[in-house]
């Protein structure tokens, strides 16, 4: 029992030994990308957000309505085309 435990615990030793090298390679990798991810994650984050109080998402388009109605009426067509789009690509996939 003693040697199979002794080979048990050289084999976790290797095992970690290569899980860390594998990690700090994939860590050199993925440095580059780490700030674009970041923004990304953002991005996601403020969609949720959005998503989950759209008072202040009416609000604020109200708010520039009010204030700067063309760019309002810009950013509206923008927005429904970009809804469009998105729609018509849902569908295609």
């Amino acid at each position: 029992m003693g040697q199979q435990l002794k080979a048990l615990e050289k084999r976790r030793h290797a095992l970690q030994t290569l899980a860390n090298h594998e990690r700090k390679e994939f860590a050199l990798h993925l440095e580059p990308w780490e700030k674009p991810l970041s923004w990304a994650d953002k991005g996601v984050d403020i969609f949720h957000f959005l998503k989950n109080n759209p008072i202040i998402l009416t609000g604020a388009f109200a708010t520039l309505a009010h204030y700067k109605p063309k760019l309002a009426s810009r950013a509206l067509a923008v927005g429904w085309g970009a809804i469009k789009l998105i729609k018509s690509a849902k569908s295609l996939i």
